[in-house]
């Protein structure tokens, strides 16, 4: 009786352990894609809105330099 139960247990913890890391595995892909999809979403707001900011600065110089003309 010794011998199976031996035999079950180790059984037992050799596919616990293999779950386990099969496990980890498919969390640790899970959570590189969604890194990989954060990270392109605010890659896309940072472009976003550093095309807002240039268009802006473009604007006020725009205006700034038209008074300098008006009173030339």
């Amino acid at each position: 009786m010794g011998y199976v139960l031996r035999v079950r247990m180790a059984s037992f913890f050799a596919g616990a352990a293999t779950a386990s890391l099969l496990g980890f595995y498919v969390l640790y892909k899970d959570y590189k894609v969604a890194h990989e999809s954060i990270s392109q979403q605010v890659k896309g707001l940072h472009d976003s809105l550093d095309t807002r900011i240039s268009a802006l600065e473009t604007l006020k110089q725009t205006e700034a330099s038209q008074p300098a003309q008006a009173t030339e």
